[in-house]
């Protein structure tokens, strides 16, 4: 889909999710081979299944759909009667044809209205609503567009700054911290919790998704790496969208009373999604997608009870769609090799957040013509310290 498409979608957002009649919408979306009866099924499942949440899923996974989405969609909404829905869609995708500035893409509903669902921004992003838990997506984003040579080589890792100053005494101040459970999260079970790894590398030729060379030895390290913290690691590989679902919900259906967090890692490709707080979709090996936002709300306090109030942890490698996240053949991703090598140096004495900075600022620092950022969403409440 077309940013122009992909704007217009998002300005209509709320009208759409709360006029839309999904339940007719089924057999015209499938004629015009728009979803597939699988992710038509996923979109049904969505949420609490309600009218809403799958309107809401439909909207967020129509961008993910090619470019002629919207107007097939729009055809769709003629189809089965929805004729007001589908003259607005279409009398303002020609107005944004005919004047480009007419759209503005922060705009979610119409100015003056009252809507159930306000916009996000980023300043929304670090304000979590009281008492609620939301858990912490990690992963590169917007990645400058590839245009570096070749034949220029990496530089090596640069070892991280020392961020304390005050030696042994900021080593006593968080052991303190991690006995305070008020301030820190409980970290001690064994193992602390499931790891789920989802290592997507050959991707089927209908996709046009390139092979991830690579991506094997990013798998190998975390799954190293999560066993040394205290984790029961789990690699599942190659997975479509469906069985990335599946695999996923299997994960949060089980029992963690006793555990202390979650974390799920997922290497693969990835694209631009609607969204509401988690940005980005990962792509199957078949070539459809599951947006962030969905693989998050799977482990809510709704679906997954026995993580209620404990951190749930995503570590996403993928491109944001439209850019680059930089993978070698030999030592793989550069975000999770830094991550690993903080993890390794400083897991025993530092809480996730510092942690988190040191990557940030050694990814950062590398490359000479393009930079990668590692982004990350922080809505943990105390802080996190690994069990090492």
């Amino acid at each position: 889909m077309d940013e122009a498409d992909r704007r217009l979608l998002r300005r209509c957002r709320v009208r759409l999710v709360g006029e839309l009649q999904v339940a007719s919408l089924w057999d015209a979306l499938l004629n015009r081979e728009l979803f597939t009866p699988d992710m038509i099924e996923d979109i049904q499942h969505a949420g609490s299944g309600s009218r809403r949440d799958q309107a809401r899923q439909l909207v967020t996974d129509l961008e993910t759909r090619g470019k002629q989405a919207l107007p097939l969609f729009i055809s769709c909404l003629e189809d089965t009667g929805q004729d007001t829905l589908a003259l607005f869609l279409r009398t303002s995708r020609q107005a944004v044809s005919r004047d480009p500035e007419a759209l503005v893409p922060v705009v979610l509903g119409p100015t003056g209205s009252k809507t159930e669902e306000p916009r996000v921004t980023k300043r929304d992003l670090w304000q979590p609503a009281q008492g609620e838990l939301t858990p912490m997506v990690l992963g590169p984003e917007e990645l400058t567009p590839a245009q570096r040579r070749p034949e220029v080589l990496r530089p090596e890792l640069p070892r991280p700054v020392d961020i304390g100053s005050g030696g042994f005494r900021d080593v006593c101040a968080q052991e303190r911290l991690r006995g305070n459970t008020d301030l820190a999260y409980v970290m001690d079970a064994d193992p602390c919790g499931y790891c789920l790894i989802v290592n997507n590398v050959n991707f089927c030729p209908a996709s046009r998704l390139s092979l991830r060379t690579g991506s094997n030895v990013d798998c190998e390290k975390l799954q190293h790496r999560f066993r040394q913290l205290h984790f029961s690691v789990e690699v599942k590989c190659d997975l479509s969208a469906k069985q990335m679902v599946q695999a996923l919900t299997e994960l949060a259906q089980r029992d963690h009373r006793a555990l202390d967090c979650c974390v799920v890692v997922i290497l693969s490709h990835g694209c631009q999604a609607s969204h509401l707080q988690f940005p980005g979709a990962i792509y199957g090996t078949d070539g459809c997608s599951v947006s962030v936002e969905r693989i998050v709300n799977i482990f809510n306090g709704t679906h997954c009870p026995g993580l209620g109030g404990k951190p749930k942890l995503f570590f996403i490698q993928a491109c944001g769609g439209g850019f680059v996240s930089w993978r070698d053949v030999k030592s793989g991703s550069w975000y999770i090799e830094t991550l690993d090598g903080v993890l390794e140096q400083w897991a025993h004495s530092e809480d996730l957040q510092s942690l988190l900075l040191r990557v940030a600022n050694a990814v950062a620092e590398r490359g000479v013509y393009n930079k990668q950022i590692p982004g990350c969403f922080n809505f943990l409440r105390k802080k996190l310290f690994f069990k090492t």
